[in-house]
């Protein structure tokens, strides 16, 4: 079970739902509307893993968060960079052997979020 779950805000979070859906290959695991174009909560998964989000103009008036990035274990980098470009993602960093260990690649979502995906695995 995954103990830390990233959470992001988005301006546009049905959209940035069906970026990450189509060009990452997550899966909705739950959406929660709230007003129209709004959404409260939303949880995606990726094989076994999960990231949490909504919008950033909330009920509760929570901003939008700081920049930062998601990093994603996975075994298909050149695959998983395929499909990114394919579905439009703008690829920041092309696929490469790292330094460290493993095979990466990065990209921005629909709002410029940065997500690195990596045959690295930083618990082995």
């Amino acid at each position: 079970m995954q103990s830390i779950i990233p959470g992001l805000m988005y301006k546009d979070a049905p959209a940035a739902i069906k970026f990450l859906c189509d060009a990452f290959g997550f899966a909705e695991q739950l959406v929660v509307p709230g007003e129209p174009g709004q959404i409260l909560h939303a949880q995606l998964t990726l094989g076994g893993n999960m990231v949490m989000l909504s919008s950033a103009s909330r009920p509760s008036g929570e901003a939008k968060a700081a920049a930062g990035y998601i990093y994603i274990v996975m075994d298909d980098v050149d695959g998983h960079y395929k499909r990114a470009k394919e579905a439009g993602a703008e690829i920041v960093d092309a696929p490469r052997d790292q330094e460290y260990g493993g095979r990466g690649y990065g990209a921005r979502d629909s709002e410029g979020n940065y997500w690195a995906f990596g045959s690295y695995n930083p618990w082995s």
